[in-house]
C-alpha cells in the first residue's frame, strides 16, 4: 500500500484514538473541578484556582469549571480598590465570565459576576450596564435592580457633594432649601435622571422582594436626592422628605422582622431562592 492510499487508513484510526481521549480529558477536567469546589470551600482560594485553570484546560467547554475559576479569582479583588493589580485581577476573571457569556448569552452568574466586578474598582457605568443585562434574561431579579438604584444614588450622592461643596453648602437630607438658584438648577441638570431612575429600579426592587429592607433603606435615601431636584417647589420638597422619612421607619421595621426571622432558624427542610433544598 503506498503513502497516498495509507493517509485515509491512518486517519481512522487517529479519530478513533480521539474518542477515548476526549472522553478521559473530560473526566480529568471533572476531576479537577471537584477538587477545586473542595478547596474553594475551604477557603484556600489559590489552590482552588489552579485546579478550576486545569480543569479549563482539560476541558474548555465546561462552563462551570471557568464560572468556578471567575469567582475564585474574584475572592482576590478587593471592593473598592483601584490599584493597576486589583483592577487586573477583576478584568482577569471578567474575561474568563465572558467567555461563558459568548457561549451562552443568559448565563446568569456570569452576567452578575461581571456586572459585581466592574462595581468593586468602580466602574460604576460597566456595573449597571451588565445589570440591565440580567434583567433582560430576569425582569425580575431584585438584587439586579436594587443595585442599578444604589449605583443611581451613589452617583448622584457624588454629584450633589461636588455641587456643594464650593458653595459652603453641608447637605442637610431634607433638600437643602437655603441653596441658591443657579445650585438648585445644576443639581436638577445632574440628578434629574438619575434620581428618575434609581427611583424606577429601587421600587422594582421591593415590588419582588417585599422583605428587601436595604433596597427600602435606599428608597429613603434617593428620595432625599429627589428633595434637591425638587428644590424650586416647598411643597414637593416637603413630600418628598416625607416619603423618605416613611421608607427610612418602613425599612427599620422590616429589618427587625428580618432579624426575627433568622433568630428563629428554620425549621425542618426549607427551599433557597434557587430551589435547592437546606
Amino acid at each position: 500500500m503506498n503513502r497516498l492510499a495509507r493517509l485515509p487508513v491512518v486517519a481512522a484510526a487517529l479519530v478513533a484514538m480521539m474518542v477515548p481521549m476526549i472522553g478521559c480529558n473530560k473526566l480529568i477536567a471533572r476531576d479537577h473541578l471537584n477538587k477545586g469546589v473542595e478547596a474553594f470551600k475551604a477557603g484556600k482560594i489559590e489552590a482552588a484556582i489552579n485546579q478550576f485553570q486545569q480543569a479549563t484546560q482539560q476541558d474548555p467547554q465546561l462552563a462551570v469549571a471557568k464560572n468556578y475559576l471567575a469567582a475564585a479569582l474574584s475572592q482576590n479583588v478587593v471592593q473598592g480598590l483601584t490599584t493597576p493589580d486589583n483592577v487586573k485581577t477583576a478584568m482577569d476573571a471578567i474575561g474568563i465570565y465572558k467567555q461563558v457569556v459568548a457561549a451562552n448569552p443568559n448565563d446568569v452568574v456570569s452576567l452578575k459576576g461581571i456586572a459585581a466586578l466592574y462595581f468593586s474598582i468602580k466602574k460604576m457605568q460597566e456595573a449597571e450596564d451588565w445589570q440591565k443585562k440580567v434583567l433582560q434574561v430576569d425582569p425580575k431579579d431584585p438584587e439586579a435592580a436594587y443595585t442599578i438604584g444604589v449605583i443611581d444614588w451613589t452617583q448622584a450622592h457624588e454629584n450633589a457633594l461636588k455641587i456643594f461643596s464650593p458653595e459652603g453648602i453641608t447637605d442637610d437630607g431634607k433638600g437643602n432649601v437655603k441653596m441658591k438658584k443657579n445650585v438648585c438648577e445644576a443639581i436638577k441638570a445632574q440628578n434629574g435622571p438619575l434620581v428618575e431612575e434609581g427611583l424606577k429600579y429601587l421600587n422594582q426592587a421591593v415590588a419582588n422582594r417585599p422583605n428587601y429592607d436595604d433596597a427600602m433603606s435606599y428608597v429613603n435615601l434617593i428620595y432625599r436626592r429627589k428633595a434637591d431636584v425638587d428644590c424650586g417647589n416647598a411643597n414637593d420638597v416637603a413630600a418628598d422628605v416625607k416619603q423618605a422619612d416613611d421608607w427610612a421607619a418602613k425599612a427599620m421595621g422590616i429589618r427587625k422582622e428580618n432579624e426575627a426571622k433568622k433568630d428563629k432558624g428554620p425549621q425542618g427542610i426549607t427551599m433557597d431562592a434557587n430551589g435547592n433544598m437546606q
